[in-house]
């Protein structure tokens, strides 16, 4: 798959799309990865908490309303 960037100038309008070099393409792919992390802990988070409310029998308003 060829992974291209653009580039835009302001002072004379002109855009230049080209190829991504290997560094600029290593960073792209580490960015996808560090998303996927992000995301991956998040729901692992949410699964957690959910797990949690379900072992203590109580609702997240429950929980709210126990922690205000």
């Amino acid at each position: 798959m060829t992974h291209l960037i653009g580039i835009y100038d302001h002072a004379t309008g002109e855009t230049i799309v080209r190829e991504m070099n290997a560094e600029e393409l290593a960073d792209y792919q580490a960015g996808l990865e560090e998303t996927a992390q992000a995301e991956a802990d998040k729901v692992k988070a949410e699964a957690d908490k959910a797990a949690l409310l379900a072992k203590l029998g109580i609702t997240a308003d429950e929980a709210k309303l126990l922690l205000s």
